[in-house]
Formats: C-alpha cells, structure tokens, sequence
C-alpha cells in the first residue's frame, strides 16, 4: 500500500483531486437506495452502475477514487440475509469495480493517467446502524467493541490490495483510536481518517478537531487526516484546525450543503451557497492537500475542482 512519504510527496506536487459523491450519485442516476444497505445494495444488483460512476469522476479529473465498501459490514449484510461469504465476496468486488474503471481511463489515456490511485471505503459503526449515528457518534461502544466490529471488513479490504484505507465519516476521536487499533494489527497498511463535525472546530461527537489531528500525527499508518460530509462553509475553519494539529495532508471532501433527515433518511436541499469548485482554492490557501465531494457532489463539481487546482499549481 502507498506510504505516509510517497503521499505527502504526491500532495506536495499539487493538491491531489478526490472523487465526488457515489450513493447520491447512483441515486441522482434514477437508483433505488432506499435499502438500508444503501449503495451496497447496488453493489449486489448492477455492479457496473458502480464502475461507471467510478469511471465518469476519473474522466472528469479525479485522482482517487472511493469505493463503494462504505456500506458493507458482516452485521448489516446478515441483517439483511446475507452470509459472510457473500459480504466477503461484496467487499473485494467494491474494490475491483473501481480498479476496472482505472483500468479503463489508463488504457485510453495511457501515461497521463499512470498515477490514479484507489481508496477502499471503510464507512463507520454508526453508517451500520441506519440511523444517522455517524453524525453524532453516541455509540455508547468501547474502543475494545468498535475495533471488533471494524478488524474482519479491513482484513478483507487490505487483502484486496488497494492503495489506501478512506476510514471515512467518523464521528469521534474513539472510533478513530479503534481503527488505529485495528491498522496497527497491519503494519503495511495505511489509510487516511476524516472526520464528520459538528461545526468549525469539534467533531461530530464533540472533541476538538485540533486535538484529534494532534494524536493521529503522531500514527505512522495514517497518510492524512481530514474532513467529509461536512457542510462547505465549514471546511476552510475546519481545515485551519487542523493544520494547528498535524504536519500530515489534509484531505477534505465536504457534501453539497443540504441536511441530512435520519428520521426520513433523506437529503433536505439547504440553502445556497458557492458549489465545492468555487471554494477549493480557498481550502487550498487553508492548508488542504486532498480535495473532494462527499454526498450531492457530482463529477461536474469534480471537473470544477480539477480546474481549480490546476489553476492553483
């Protein structure tokens, strides 16, 4: 898997661009995600929905993508029927879709698409709960718990030789210390973990985000800390933390603005505000080095970032 120094070198080169949105995206598309396996549940029924979506971000200018692993855990997939063969079969194929569409942008492209990278998406405990717990993080779960709950799905993951963990949408500081937990049981693994927050400068849970960014500077295994699924008029703060706590990259791929409803399980459009390509060079200037959407992003809004950080290089 990369290395925490062949990241930050690829960050120093130029602020490296992240893919948008997925499930929203596949549901912008006209699928049904109303399964509480969510995008998951495109996984088993049109995978290649899901490549395509990998595909189209590649084509507009993103240099990583996320897989759609977010939602695949053993206990969601047996809540729903599965076994653990099947989910272990899901997890590698989420990996393998987005290796086919880098293969597919590289063999039309040629070099100038040598450096696309894959992220295998770890979602959080709370992302298994369908209920939006991964916006406030009040599991009432141990450390000990939550890395049990993790260590079986990033197993499979690192088996499948992605270039990086995204432990991603992580609410609190405890579930990150459970995913270092887990990593550590894996030295050759490395990942980055953004945060969900609650406003500028805590958590989703609570916790200083400079104070989380300080601890995992400290972890060999993770390339970057940063942010996602926060609103964008938070990033540039967010960010500015950040960088009080960590010499590492920072990544940050914020939604589009809207509000997430748990009780309807549904996005609520927000109010307007600038698209994430009309602020990325002002998240540059932050200090971010990894910069992306997250929920009701689309790869126009990707293709603007691309722009935007190569007008900032």
């Amino acid at each position: 898997m990369l290395s925490a120094h062949a990241f930050a070198e690829r960050c120093a080169e130029h602020p490296l661009v992240l893919d948008g949105g997925l499930a929203t995206e596949l549901a912008r598309r006209g699928h049904d995600l109303s399964d509480p396996l969510w995008s998951a549940r495109v996984l088993l029924d049109d995978p290649d929905a899901i490549e395509r979506v990998h595909y189209d971000y590649y084509a507009a200018g993103a240099e990583i993508a996320i897989t759609a692993s977010y939602q695949v855990t053993y206990e969601g997939m047996a809540a729903r029927g599965f076994d653990a063969g099947t989910t272990t079969a899901v997890l590698r194929h989420a990996v393998a879709l987005a290796d086919s569409a880098r293969s597919r942008i590289q063999r039309e492209r040629g070099a100038g698409a040598a450096g696309l990278l894959v992220a295998a998406s770890v979602g959080p405990y709370g992302a298994m709960l369908h209920d939006g717990s991964e916006y406030h993080g009040d599991y009432e779960r141990t450390v000990d718990a939550l890395a049990d709950f993790h260590r079986h799905r990033l197993a499979v993951l690192i088996g499948t030789g992605p270039d990086l963990l995204a432990c991603e949408t992580i609410p609190s500081l405890d579930e990150a210390r459970a995913l270092i937990r887990v990593l550590r049981e894996t030295p050759a693994a490395t990942a980055w973990i953004t945060f969900t927050a609650r406003d500028g400068t805590h958590t989703a849970h609570g916790e200083p985000i400079a104070d989380c960014a300080a601890e995992l500077d400290a972890e060999p295994q993770i390339l970057a800390v940063g942010v996602n699924c926060v609103a964008p008029g938070l990033v540039t703060q967010l960010a500015g933390e950040m960088r009080r706590g960590t010499r590492k990259p920072i990544v940050v791929y914020p939604n589009a603005g809207d509000v997430w409803d748990s009780a309807r399980r549904a996005w609520i459009d927000g109010p307007s505000q600038p698209r994430i390509g009309d602020l990325a060079a002002e998240w540059i200037a932050a200090g971010a080095s990894a910069i992306g959407g997250c929920c009701r992003t689309t790869p126009a809004d990707i293709g603007a970032v691309a722009a935007a950080v190569g007008s900032a290089a």
